[in-house]
């Protein structure tokens, strides 16, 4: 821009040819970055709506792994107790068996049971198929 001076010694601006393009590029540089900005806001926008629903979705699958994991727990509380049950009832079971065989004269005794039962297997087979 070129200053003048007009009569009272004042200056005024005269426009110089060269400054309406300036002010025209400004202007569109101002534009374009503005437009940038909001599709840069626009794209952060959208990518913390994709990371709020992947934040929601794995809440949701954190508690529902938790309550599957409390329903196994509990499954596996009732079989341990279960189990124990079972155990104790075995213990029993052994014990009376030792204490009969112990009564019925011992394992000698016991023995010759067993032989004496199959001895008859063996004749009843032999009855049976001749």
């Amino acid at each position: 821009m070129v200053m003048t001076s007009k009569g009272g010694g004042k200056y005024q601006q005269v426009p110089n040819p060269g400054d309406s393009d300036d002010s025209d590029n400004d202007d569109d540089f101002i534009q374009r970055q503005i437009k940038n900005q909001r599709q840069q806001l626009q794209k952060q926008d959208e990518g913390l709506e994709m990371l709020s629903l992947s934040a929601t979705r794995l809440g949701e699958l954190s508690m529902n792994i938790s309550t599957e994991l409390d329903a196994q727990n509990k499954m596996l509380n009732d079989m341990e107790n279960d189990l124990s049950d079972a155990t104790d009832n075995l213990d029993y079971v052994t014990r009376k068996t030792k204490e009969l065989i112990k009564k019925s004269g011992g394992k000698k005794n016991f023995c010759i049971i067993m032989g004496l039962i199959g001895v008859i297997v063996v004749l009843f087979f032999l009855i049976v198929y001749t």
